[in-house]
């Protein structure tokens, strides 16, 4: 449906990657899920927090990152606790852009940040927070992205003014 597309580097969490699915259907961002995985895709309670919203989804595997990196062009961003850019500082408003997230327990690994560095962007919290849960990451990066393009394409208004 967009040019948004949610990446998961290594999930562990099925709830989270459920959750994520959910967003993805909602938003019609493509999701791609990079192994190995903390779970089988069959797993239970992944499509439970996905419920029936995997009819609307776009998702794809890789094997890994160099294998995703081959299949897809556009502009990445590398979400990390570790960027000195806010997620709000980057231009999400045209052609494909890849919002690329780490594992639950230890997030992007280190090299690919480096190797990324003008590219990688935090969402700002308090000081002795570790971390946002990486569904609530997710979903608030794909808002700020269909926010910068004026959500094109989706409904916007309620029905119980009219």
């Amino acid at each position: 449906m967009n040019d948004i597309n949610i990446v998961l580097l290594e999930p562990e969490i099925p709830q989270n990657t459920g959750n994520i699915s959910r967003t993805c259907a909602a938003t019609g961002a493509t999701l791609h899920l990079i192994e190995p995985f903390g779970f089988e895709i069959s797993d239970r309670t992944l499509k439970r927090a996905g419920l029936d919203y995997w009819k609307y989804l776009d998702v794809r595997y890789y094997k890994n990152i160099d294998e995703f990196f081959k299949a897809n062009e556009g502009e990445y961003f590398f979400f990390t606790t570790k960027a000195e850019n806010k997620y709000t500082d980057v231009s999400y408003k045209e052609g494909k852009v890849y919002l690329i997230f780490g594992k639950e327990t230890k997030g992007l690994p280190e090299e690919l940040l480096i190797q990324h560095r003008e590219s990688c962007v935090r969402i700002p919290m308090l000081d002795e927070i570790r971390s946002l849960n990486l569904s609530n990451a997710a979903a608030i990066a794909v808002y700020e992205a269909l926010r910068q393009r004026d959500f094109e394409g989706f409904k916007t208004e309620g029905d119980l003014f009219k």
